[in-house]
């Protein structure tokens, strides 16, 4: 295994930050610099939360934050379900709870997977989490030591990003198109890593309904991803909160389904129910089952029983699965309005994907713009957007941006994009007129810089630790 307090030989890594002594970085402004650990010097706020405060402007359309519309529930039902849970069984809605959860709700977590073909999860396999943003940090805190590799998606979700980086894990990316993960690539990732000594702990996957890319691994990939896990004795960290929002099929069958031993499955109810309860879970086997729960008690003690009460009794009394449809209907309307909003009004060279589920469009810009120096124009025009930086460990995805879709009304998308492509225009413009000029900050642009993306060198492939503030300033 690599050392992980140093960079690992190749031009563009660095060291995870896993050195035993810190030097102070800001000593007059923080009393305390010198004392943080070394994981914390990579820290930084997620793309999409730097955003909060520009997209609770009523002036701004966010196309933005993926907040799911939970005013399409029965909130009147909900709040009664709720407010009789407390009432009549406070006893135990307000007490501490088991640390793997409530029995009752596993149980119905498992009728909820046997939706995606996982028919033979036990509820003695299955942990609550607070969330499936907790699952997954367990499962890296269980399996990943400093200096380890994680293969993930390019690009892939922001807030796996931060966990990886937290636990001082390296990001090694593997290519995606519009059929998802590219197994060839997934392959040729594994075969280099084994070269060069490193050790990689699992591959991490969105596979329906990718955020933030939108697209949804084919079946005939899902074998062939399954296959060479067991080729490679490779570990799939399946993450799936967006698996029962399809628009015209049923729910794919998942990778857990097609191999029990090889994959750690983690789900939510934030999409399907409620955001706000943070209710999760993740189906491991028994023995990586039982190490979750000793860090869930090292971490939270139990997640909230109140919270585990609702879901269950939400499950056991409401048309949920009515539910599903009523939400996958709302965000087919307004996936609908946003690829013919995009079709209408973006100027040539502009792309985007066609996602037949969830909340995300993954838009490309055309060539030698950059969305993350073009952001503050956009929040200027009163649209917003994630730009593509924050989904990659390694600073890449300038020319790309995240569009959300699942919040904003239809007649609100139609106008966020139109002001988007507005803002797009004028850079176009703009780069018209300097010709090789970064828009951004206005300084020459070299002709290695301006040559053709597909003419430069590829970045190296392993970056560390991942979303690291060195990442970022590294670039032009």
């Amino acid at each position: 295994m690599p050392d992980p307090s140093v960079g690992t030989g190749q031009g563009g890594a660095h060291s995870s930050g896993a050195s035993p002594h810190v030097s102070p970085r800001h000593p007059r402004l923080d009393p305390l610099a010198d004392r943080y650990a070394a994981r914390t010097h990579g820290m930084k706020s997620s793309e999409i939360r730097a955003l909060f405060s520009v997209v609770s402007r009523p002036e701004v359309v966010s196309l933005a934050g993926g907040m799911p519309a939970v005013t399409a529930l029965p909130l009147d039902a909900v709040g009664s379900m709720i407010g009789e849970l407390v009432s009549g069984m406070g006893a135990q809605t307000l007490q501490y709870g088991s640390g793997q959860g409530d029995p009752r709700l596993r149980e119905r977590i498992c009728d909820v997977m046997a939706l995606e073909g996982i028919t033979d999860a036990s509820p003695s396999e299955v942990v609550v989490t607070v969330g499936s943003q907790q699952g997954l940090d367990l499962v890296t805190r269980v399996f990943v030591d400093p200096g380890d590799v994680i293969l993930a998606e390019a690009p892939s979700y922001v807030g796996a990003l931060g966990v990886f980086q937290a636990a001082q894990a390296r990001v090694r990316h593997v290519a995606m198109d519009d059929d998802g993960l590219i197994p060839e690539a997934l392959e040729e990732a594994l075969l280099e890593c084994r070269a060069r000594g490193d050790r990689v702990k699992f591959l991490y996957t969105v596979p329906n309904f990718h955020n933030p890319a939108g697209v949804t691994l084919t079946e005939a990939r899902r074998e062939a991803i399954v296959a060479i896990a067991e080729q490679y004795d490779l570990l799939v960290i399946e993450d799936n909160p967006y698996g029962l929002l399809g628009f015209d099929k049923e729910p794919m069958r998942a990778l857990r389904a097609r191999n029990a031993d090889r994959v750690v499955y983690l789900g939510s109810f934030s999409k399907t129910f409620s955001p706000g309860l943070r209710v999760g879970w993740v189906l491991a086997p028994l023995a990586v089952r039982e190490k979750l729960v000793l860090a869930t008690e090292a971490q939270v003690l139990c997640p909230p029983s109140l919270t585990q009460y609702a879901v269950a009794r939400y499950l056991d009394t409401q048309p949920w699965r009515e539910q599903i449809k009523v939400f996958t209907e709302l965000y087919r309307e307004r996936r609908d309005a946003t690829l013919e909003s995009l079709t209408a009004l973006m100027p040539p060279g502009t792309t985007w994907t066609k996602p037949e589920g969830g909340f995300y469009v993954w838009l490309k810009l055309p060539h030698g713009l950059d969305a993350k120096l073009m952001q503050p124009r956009a929040v200027a025009a009163h649209v917003a957007y994630v730009p593509g930086i924050g989904f990659y460990a390694d600073g890449g995805g300038r020319e790309h941006m995240r569009l959300s879709y699942c919040y904003p009304e239809p007649h609100q998308i139609r106008e966020g994009v139109r002001r988007l492509a507005r803002v797009i225009e004028a850079e176009l413009d703009l780069h018209s007129t300097f010709d090789a000029v970064d828009t951004g900050t206005f300084r020459a642009v070299s002709a290695a810089t301006a040559r053709p993306e597909s003419s430069r060198p590829a970045p190296p492939p392993v970056i560390g630790p991942a979303n690291s503030d060195q990442s970022e300033d590294r670039q032009p």
